[in-house]
Parts: structure tokens; C-alpha cells; sequence
């Protein structure tokens, strides 16, 4: 009899293989409120290591840390209006507190815009307060109809930056910068997925917003999937809240602003690009784990040999793991490391030293070889950047080969019913066609330039649409 599969085959159910690579990698649980998740130690740990290489970045960006409130008094929302507009059907609101019913209802944080310009518009009065660059890592509650875990949750984690600038030019330059220098660096060159960078579609906009910038990365199974966005929010809320500052020629002007934000809907992106019917395949620069050294035997030599590598691969600058929990069959952990995705696996058995050798397997090409012990640390860092190197290459063939030319509506919106992305230009599509896509549940996911670039303006001559259906 064939033995079952760990996994529901991609092939066979795309949905339930994702949930059940969460479930058996012991990434994350549902939580005990519809929409929440109970994010365990090892998606976790895939979530710090995102929050080290974005803090990074964002902070050569030249931002800074900060934290505002949870809560946030309903009134502030309702100050600018296509905000409110934008969130209302997302909107948790508290009405008692202490026992009591509120004077005024508190909303908990979907984005802090609001909150934050409370605040910009008393720490800023002058040209030299300016910029104004701040990042928070925080929660926010949004109430999600149709939960799924990673992708669209009531509470997620996120990043969250705020700025303030004395011009317009000021601002987008820095919105575009946190695109391409902070999102596009990370996503690309940690991550390992070729998103593409666009400009979306008025309908798309962020509510409250004059422009979004988006990255776009597509799926194994066709679907695509928004990454990050970066905003510029022009005078919008400046003119709510009076966040001005007195300028050079001793005028009181107000603020151009962007807001900028990326979540745990990364760890969902990391696995759909990347899981096979194995498990989880994680790029060796994000691993929290790249390499895990596996004792198949309780014997003195084989534990010996285990501690030495991994001391040796410590040294030369590796994240290693020694797995000497030999009470455990090994293959059930060799099984459990392949489902975490792991980048390499080093086993060591009697019969292995005998030969005088160690099995180094690697899961992202899936392949295994014997070696020396004393090669392990030398061979490893080029494995781990030629594999780091592979996914991205996968990823971006993937979505060249799932990309196609569409001359009509019709055309696009079979193009990604069928699990792809259509590409037709804007001029064909325009607002109507886009409604029209909407009636099958696919969208347009953003606008690109004829060569690829990011458009300068929504109605900028060969524009083109990218049409998909979404997560």
C-alpha cells in the first residue's frame, strides 16, 4: 500500500496543502477568536528574522523607532474622509470600559495615520523639525470576513512608517526610495521573490492616499499576492489635524506626507512562492536555521562529530542547530526539519564516520551527497548563497512563464481565472474594464511603464495593467 503523503499535494488542493504545511511545520494555530492566530515559536522565528533585515533597511532610510497608541478616539478618523470611508467596515470599536460606557467610542489601531498626525502636528513647527521620519512595529485589528492565516487575519503584525516633509518633491522621493531601497532590496534579495513594482490603480489607492506604490509577487499557484505598499498622502492629513510648519520665508505651509507598511502576510508570501510538496523551503539569507546538524545514532563518536560541526559552522558565521535528540527516531526529525524547510541538513551516523564521511543534504534543490566532516564548514557558505540564488530564479521564471499578453477584457479575465497573470495596456482597460474584472473576482494589481518601470502618473501614455486574482 503507497504510503499517505505529509501533505495534501499542491496539485491536487493548493488551499488545504498551504494549511496543512502551516499546521505540520508548527507554524501558527487559529486562536480562539474567529480571524485571530496563535503564531508558534518556529513562524516566529521566521517573522524576527524579517523584522531584523526590514529594521535595517528601514533604518538606513534614515527613520526611527517609535510607538503610538492602540487606541485611537473615533473622531480622529472621521477627520478625514475617504479614511473613515476606506476602514469603517474593518473597524473594532470599544464602547465601555472600567465598567462603564465611554464618552467617546475608541477604535483599536487598523493604521495609525490619524493617531500620528495628532502628534506630528505638535512636534512639528518649523522648517528645521523637517523631515520627520518615524517607523513603528506594532499590531493592528482589522475585522476580516473570510480569515486565512498569515494572509488576512483580524490581528496581524506589522511595520508601519510615518513621514513628514516641507515639499511635495520631499515626499515622494522618500515613498519611492522606502519602495525600491527598503521593500524591493528585502523582498528580492532575502525573501528570494521577484515581486513586481507598480503603481496602483485610483480603485486601489489606500484610503486617504494620492498615490500607492505595491509589490506584487506571484504564487506557485498563479495568484498573486501584495507584499508591501508605500503612499503618499499629499496634504490630506496635514489639512485634518493642521500639521504645519513655518518655513523658510516665514509662511506657514503644510506638510507633504507618505506612509509606508509590510506584515506577517510576508511569512504567508514566503511560503506560497517557496513550499513544495515537502514543505516549506526557506531562502538560506532569511533562515533562522541554515543549517541543522543531525545525530542518527546515540553513539559517542556520531554525538562528537555533530557538536564539532556545528561549532565550526557557528564560528564561520552560520545559523546552526544541533539536533542530538537521538530518543527520537531520525527519520521522523529528518521528516520535521524537511517541513520546516531547513536549507541544509547535515547527518552523521556510525556508518558514516566508518566511511569517513557525512550526508549533506540540501532542500532547496533536494538533493544529497556524502563529504568529508572537516569540508562541511568550507563547502557550506557557497551552498547556502548558490541556493539563496535558485529560489529567486525560480520564482522569477515562474511568474515570466505565468505571465501573458491579453488585447481585451475578456482575454485578461481569463488569463487569471485560468491561474495567471494577464498584461494589457491601461488605455484598453481603463476604470470601466476594471469594474468589469471585478464581477469575476480578479483585479488589476498595478499599473506598469511599457519597460517595466513604475509610472510617473495613473494616465501616463503605454501604461500597462497586471491582472490577476488575489490573495
Amino acid at each position: 500500500m503507497a504510503k499517505a503523503p505529509v501533505l495534501t499535494p499542491q496539485a491536487d488542493d493548493f488551499p488545504r496543502w498551504y494549511q496543512d504545511l502551516i499546521t505540520k511545520a508548527e507554524l501558527a494555530d487559529n486562536g480562539p477568536v474567529r480571524g485571530t492566530m496563535v503564531i508558534r515559536p518556529y513562524g516566529y522565528s521566521l517573522w524576527e528574522r524579517m523584522q531584523q533585515e526590514m529594521d535595517a533597511r528601514i533604518k538606513r532610510a534614515g527613520a526611527e523607532n517609535a510607538y503610538f497608541p492602540l487606541f485611537i478616539p473615533q473622531s480622529y478618523l472621521t477627520k478625514e474622509a475617504e479614511h473613515v470611508e476606506g476602514f469603517a467596515p474593518e473597524l473594532a470599536v470599544v464602547t465601555h470600559g472600567g465598567g462603564k460606557e465611554l464618552d467617546e467610542p475608541v477604535v483599536v489601531r487598523p493604521t495609525s495615520e490619524t493617531v500620528v498626525n495628532a502628534s506630528f502636528a505638535k512636534w512639528v513647527q518649523s522648517y528645521r523639525d523637517l523631515p520627520l521620519l518615524i517607523n513603528q512595529w506594532a499590531n493592528v485589528v482589522r475585522w476580516e470576513m473570510r480569515p486565512r492565516v498569515f494572509l488576512r487575519t483580524t490581528e496581524f503584525l506589522w511595520q508601519e512608517g510615518h513621514t513628514a516633509h516641507a515639499t511635495y518633491e520631499e515626499a515622494r522621493a522618500y515613498a519611492e526610495h522606502i519602495h525600491r531601497e527598503v521593500y524591493a532590496d528585502f523582498m528580492v534579495n532575502v525573501l528570494g521573490i521577484d515581486v513586481v513594482l507598480g503603481r496602483k490603480t485610483p480603485g486601489e489607492r489606500f484610503a486617504g492616499a494620492i498615490n500607492t506604490l505595491t509589490l506584487e509577487g506571484v504564487m506557485r499557484d498563479g495568484k498573486a499576492l501584495q507584499m508591501g505598499t508605500s503612499h503618499e498622502l499629499g496634504t490630506n492629513f496635514a489639512k485634518a489635524f493642521g500639521t504645519r510648519y513655518l518655513s523658510k520665508g516665514g509662511e506657514q505651509e503644510l506638510v507633504w506626507q507618505t506612509s509606508w507598511g509590510s506584515s506577517t502576510r510576508m511569512v504567508g508570501g514566503l511560503i506560497m512562492a517557496h513550499g513544495d510538496d515537502q514543505g516549506l523551503r526557506v531562502p538560506p539569507r532569511l533562515a533562522p536555521v541554515q543549517v541543522v546538524v543531525l545525530a542518527i545514532k546515540d553513539d559517542p563518536a556520531v554525538l562528537e562529530q555533530v557538536h564539532a560541526i556545528g561549532e565550526r559552522l557557528t564560528a564561520a558565521g552560520v545559523r546552526v542547530r544541533v539536533d542530538d535528540r537521538t530518543d527520537t527516531p531520525f527519520g521522523r526529525r529528518a521528516v520535521d526539519w524537511e517541513l520546516k524547510g531547513v536549507p541544509v541538513r547535515i547527518e552523521v551516523g556510525p556508518r558514516d564516520l566508518e566511511n569517513g564521511t557525512v550526508v549533506l543534504a540540501r532542500r532547496i534543490p533536494g538533493s544529497k551527497e556524502s563529504v568529508a566532516p572537516n569540508a562541511v564548514d568550507a563547502l557550506v557558505p557557497d551552498l547556502l548563497e548558490e541556493d539563496q540564488q535558485r529560489l529567486l530564479s525560480e520564482s522569477r521564471i515562474r511568474r515570466q512563464a505565468l505571465t501573458s499578453e491579453a488585447a481585451t477584457v475578456e482575454e485578461a479575465a481569463d488569463v487569471a481565472l485560468a491561474g495567471g497573470v494577464a498584461r494589457i495596456p491601461w488605455a484598453t482597460l481603463g476604470e470601466e474594464g476594471e469594474a468589469r474584472l471585478a464581477e469575476h473576482s480578479v483585479s488589476v494589481r498595478c499599473l506598469i511603464a511599457e519597460d517595466g518601470a513604475v509610472p510617473d502618473r495613473d494616465d501616463a501614455p503605454g501604461n500597462v495593467a497586471l491582472v490577476a486574482r488575489a490573495y
